[in-house]
């Protein structure tokens, strides 16, 4: 049964009913484009980690730049609209047979600075999990992004959309895409240049790097950070947690283009969604609450596949 929409949605689709929104014979491939005055340019590419974690750290009010430049980050081989590196820590650097492979990503909307702050000090965490074995750690490969969106985050102000004005998070070659997305866009949205699915799936570069990384690194779980709804979402195969840390499961369903149409419908992989309550800062406490709610739940179902033999399933 499909999910009831989140709040913002609903109000959205009721505003679309009462005023009579249709969608139009040509859907324009760009959305309306914004006065250039009102915003400054974006700094020139960080092609180098320093450079680049002092200009994230510039953004993120929770980040000091010590703690970007220690977190063990490589360039990927994925470049942003601007030519910015998507930056990638594989924790730990190599394994030979994980159990358990889980990629976190961070920053797919650049204006959700908590979102990055979350996955920078769960670096710090995955590495001494791994290190001291606690758990399943000794058996869990992490892929990290800390930055999906390094051209929204560096805008002044920063801006939720790409560089060339796209949601990321609305361009997934889902399979509702061609017939949905740009319709959605329109009779839900109001054409919010925020929430623009691009003029088709996959034509960011941001976006094909990230379906690159769920095909080669074929993670067991997908976790997207994001803001400020504070809810837990889940999409793909259950069991769902009830809850990480302060955000309770509350599944708001799928939309054209999303990470967990994508990942938990199209791929069958589960997608957490985690919506943080705050988009600029996140405190100590709910970092490790979410943590150790998140190493239950994965530690759970390493116990479980480990007994799925002696049951002889």
């Amino acid at each position: 049964m499909k999910s009831r929409p989140s709040l913002p949605i609903r109000v959205l689709a009721l505003g679309a009913a009462l005023f009579g929104a249709a969608v139009p014979a040509s859907v324009p491939k760009h959305p309306p484009a914004k006065p250039a005055a009102r915003r400054a340019p974006a700094p020139a590419p960080a092609a180098d980690l320093g450079r680049w974690c002092r200009q994230v750290a510039a953004q993120v009010p929770t980040l000091p730049p010590a703690q970007c430049q220690s977190a063990g980050l490589r360039p990927g081989d994925g470049r942003s609209v601007r030519g910015v590196p998507l930056w990638v820590r594989d924790v730990p650097a190599a394994a030979a047979t994980p159990r358990f492979k889980v990629l976190l990503l961070g920053g797919i909307h650049g204006d959700e600075f908590a979102s990055v702050a979350l996955v920078f000090d769960w670096i710090a965490r995955t590495q001494a999990a791994t290190a001291s074995g606690q758990g399943g750690a000794a058996g869990v490969t992490w892929r990290i992004v800390p930055l999906v969106n390094p051209d929204g985050l560096l805008r002044a102000p920063a801006t939720r959309v790409n560089a060339r004005g796209v949601d990321l998070n609305r361009n997934f070659p889902t399979a509702d895409w061609a017939r949905a997305a740009q319709p959605y866009w329109v009779q839900h949205t109001r054409r919010d240049p925020r929430r623009f699915p691009g003029p088709k799936a996959m034509s960011e570069p941001e976006t094909q790097w990230v379906q690159r990384q769920i095909e080669q690194f074929r993670p067991d779980l997908i976790v997207s950070v994001h803001a400020p709804y504070g809810l837990l979402d889940f999409d793909g195969p259950p069991p769902a947690p009830d809850r990480l840390g302060n955000l309770q499961l509350d599944p708001v369903g799928v939309y054209p283009g999303s990470l967990g149409n994508y990942g938990g419908l199209v791929k069958q992989v589960p997608v957490m969604t985690l919506e943080l309550k705050n988009a600029r800062q996140i405190s100590p406490s709910e970092l490790a609450a979410m943590w150790r709610d998140l190493q239950r739940w994965i530690d759970q179902r390493l116990m479980e596949a480990t007994a799925l033999p002696r049951r002889g399933l």
